[in-house]
C-alpha cells in the first residue's frame, strides 16, 4: 500500500485498488459492506507518510516499487486485506516509538498523526493502544508545544474502551484534570472535558472522578468559559458523573446550577440547551436540586423553554424538571402552575398525544393534581395531608 486513500466509511485503502473496486460497479464498502453515499475518497497523509518512512529505514526506493517491469505483475493490496492490517500495525508500533525516542518534533508530529489515524476507524484506535501510545501521550500532554496534538490525539483514543482503560491504569485522569482545569488553550481544554466525558462511560471511574474535587470543578469552569462546544463537552460530562448516584450531592455543592440557568438563559444552540435541560432533571430529582433550581429562577426558564421547544426530548425534560419541583418542593410551586394554567395545561395536553408514554403518564399526573389544586384551593384546603399525597403520587 504505497497511495493510502480514505472512503467515506473511514476504512482505508491502496488507491488503485480501490478505484478497481469502484469501476467494478461496486458501491459498497469492502470491508464493512456499508453502502457508500459516495465514490471520493481522501489521501491518508499520516499513513503514506509513515509507509515512506518505514521504506527509507529500510533502504527501499519508492520508485522501484511503483515502477512495474511490463513482463511482471506486481501484487497490489487488496482492500480490507491482511497486508492493510499490518501496515496499520506496524504504523502503530513505529508512531509508539517515536513519541517516547524522538526529538520533540518528532513527537509532536507523530501525536499528529495518531489523531488522524485514529480518526479513520475503530480498528486503527484498538492498534494504537495495543501498540502502546496512550502512556507516552500522557507524558507529553502538559508541554506546551504539544499538548494540543497530545490530548487530541488521547480523545481519540478515549473513545475506544481499552483506551479508556489504559488512561485510568496509566493515572492519566490526574494529568487530563490539570488541562481541564489549566490548559494552554480553551481547546485543549475542551478536549480535556470530551476525555472526561467518555471515561464517565464505565461506572466504576464515576466513583473516582467524583471524588476528585478539580475535576467537577473544572468542568463546571468550562461550562462559565468555554466555547459552544466547548460547554457542551462540559456539560456531557457532568451528565456522565451524574449517573451514578452518589456524586449528585458533589455537583451539587460545585454551583452547577446557577451555571446550567446561566447558559439555558443565553443560548439558542438547541443541542446545548437540551443536554443542559438533561442535566436539571437529573439534580431536580432530589429536593436539594429542585431547591437550587427554585433559586435560580429556574422554574419560569423552564416553562419558557417548553414554550418555545421544538423537539420532544425536550418537551420531555422540561415536564419531568416541573414534576420534580412539585414533589419536592410542594404546594408552592403548584400554585404557581395552577396560576398559569392557560399556558402549561396546552404545554400537557400536547404531551398527551406527542410524548413518550413515561412523558405522557407524568402529563397526566400533573393535568389531575392542578385540576384537584384549584378545586381544593376553592374550598381553602390546599395544605391539606391529602393534597400532599397527590403530588407524591407524581413520582
Amino acid at each position: 500500500m504505497l497511495d493510502p486513500v480514505t472512503v467515506s466509511t473511514g476504512q482505508t485503502y491502496n488507491r488503485t485498488s480501490i478505484q478497481k473496486w469502484f469501476e467494478a460497479g461496486n458501491m459498497t464498502c469492502p470491508k464493512t459492506g456499508e453502502r457508500l453515499i459516495s465514490t471520493e475518497f481522501f489521501p491518508n497523509t499520516a499513513l503514506k507518510n509513515l509507509i515512506q518512512q518505514f521504506c527509507y529505514d529500510k533502504g527501499i526506493s519508492i520508485l522501484s516499487l511503483t515502477t512495474k517491469p511490463h513482463s511482471v505483475t506486481a501484487p497490489t493490496v487488496s482492500p480490507g486485506s491482511s497486508a492493510a492490517a499490518h501496515a496499520i500495525q506496524f504504523a502503530s508500533w513505529s508512531l509508539a516509538r517515536r513519541l517516547v525516542f524522538g526529538t520533540d518534533e518528532q513527537k509532536n508530529k507523530a501525536a499528529y498523526e495518531i489523531r488522524l489515524l485514529a480518526k479513520s476507524n475503530v480498528f486503527n484506535t484498538a492498534c494504537l493502544v495495543e501498540n502502546g501510545t496512550v502512556p507516552p501521550l500522557l507524558d507529553l500532554v502538559l508541554t506546551s508545544t504539544m499538548q494540543e496534538n497530545a490530548i487530541s490525539a488521547l480523545l481519540k483514543l478515549s473513545k475506544h474502551s481499552n483506551g479508556r482503560e489504559v488512561i485510568m491504569e496509566s493515572r492519566g485522569l490526574k494529568t487530563i484534570v490539570k488541562v481541564l482545569n489549566r490548559g494552554y488553550s480553551l481547546e485543549a481544554r475542551r478536549v480535556a472535558g470530551g476525555i472526561i466525558f467518555y471515561l464517565t462511560s464505565v461506572k466504576e471511574y464515576r466513583k473516582l472522578i467524583g471524588e476528585n474535587s478539580e475535576a467537577v470543578s473544572g468542568l463546571v469552569k468550562l461550562i462559565k468559559e468555554g466555547t459552544i462546544r466547548g460547554k457542551k463537552s462540559a456539560v456531557d460530562a457532568i451528565f456522565g458523573l451524574l449517573l451514578l448516584a452518589k456524586n449528585h450531592s458533589k455537583v451539587l455543592a460545585s454551583g452547577v446550577v446557577p451555571v446550567i440557568i446561566s447558559v439555558l438563559a443565553s443560548s439558542d444552540k438547541r443541542y446545548v440547551v437540551n443536554d443542559c435541560l438533561a442535566v436539571l432533571v437529573a439534580l431536580a430529582e432530589s429536593v436539594e436540586g429542585s431547591r437550587a433550581v427554585l433559586e435560580c429562577s429556574g422554574f419560569g426558564l423552564v416553562v419558557r423553554i417548553w414554550q418555545s421547544a421544538t423537539l420532544r426530548a425536550e418537551k420531555e425534560y422540561c415536564v419531568s424538571i416541573l414534576s420534580s419541583l412539585c414533589v419536592n418542593i410542594g404546594v408552592e410551586v403548584v400554585d404557581v402552575l395552577a396560576k398559569n394554567a392557560s399556558v402549561v395545561m396546552p404545554l400537557l395536553y400536547s404531551l398527551l398525544t406527542d410524548g413518550t408514554p413515561q412523558a405522557e403518564k407524568k402529563a397526566r399526573r400533573l393535568i389531575n393534581v392542578l385540576q384537584e389544586f384549584d378545586e381544593k384551593r376553592t374550598l381553602g384546603m390546599v395544605g391539606s395531608s391529602v393534597m400532599q399525597q397527590r403530588l407524591l403520587q407524581l413520582n
